[in-house]
């Protein structure tokens, strides 16, 4: 007797599920002006495989693009699957096996609970720290270890202008007149010995 993996669908489920599934309606009106040529484009999927294709991505959690190939698809499954949850398949689906499982063991409708938390985790912070795309502005974090502040030494200059002319003073770099070297006293010269 073959095995079945939790993801296939064998014979006995597909005979349950295949009434519940929505009607293909075909179109009345083509969407586009242009018809494709006899077999052209994709075959079509069969109803089987499709909800094969879902019953593993439910049972495995795997992403849609993740399906195997063996599937066909994964955006035309998706788009199955989206057509099949607003046709009310998976709420059929459910109530049928409720009704199933109700007849097999009995559901107690008097009696139910449910239980369930949501809260933040209390130790959390502490143990991640701080968000990383949360860091604040350069000004509140602290100088840098050479202790130079991250802000240039000038507020503004023009293009012009030398920025040690800012640093130095308004006289900084200019030829000075004779009189006013006259005034000042040569520096000392070094001495020989």
């Amino acid at each position: 007797m073959p095995t079945t993996q939790s993801w296939e669908v064998s014979d006995a489920l597909w005979l349950r599920v295949e009434p519940l599934l929505p009607q293909r309606n075909p179109r009345a009106r083509p969407r586009r002006k242009y018809r494709r040529r006899p077999g052209g484009g994709r075959k079509s999927i069969a109803p089987r495989e499709v909800f094969a294709a879902i019953v593993y991505v439910l049972r495995t959690g795997c992403q849609w693009k993740a399906l195997p190939k063996s599937f066909g698809s994964a955006s035309a499954i998706h788009h199955y699957f989206q057509q099949w949850r607003q046709a009310g398949f998976f709420l059929r689906l459910w109530r049928a096996g409720l009704a199933e499982y109700d007849d097999m063991a009995g559901i107690a409708w008097e009696w139910q609970s449910l239980d369930g938390t949501q809260g933040k985790a209390p130790l959390a912070q502490e143990a991640v720290g701080n968000n990383p795309t949360d860091r604040g502005k350069k000004r509140d974090q602290a100088q840098s270890a050479g202790g130079r502040p991250w802000r240039p030494a000038l507020a503004y200059r023009r293009r012009s202008q030398s920025a040690r002319r800012e640093v130095a003073g308004p006289d900084a770099g200019r030829d000075r007149s004779p009189a006013t070297q006259a005034d000042e006293t040569p520096p000392p010269k070094p001495l020989r010995g």
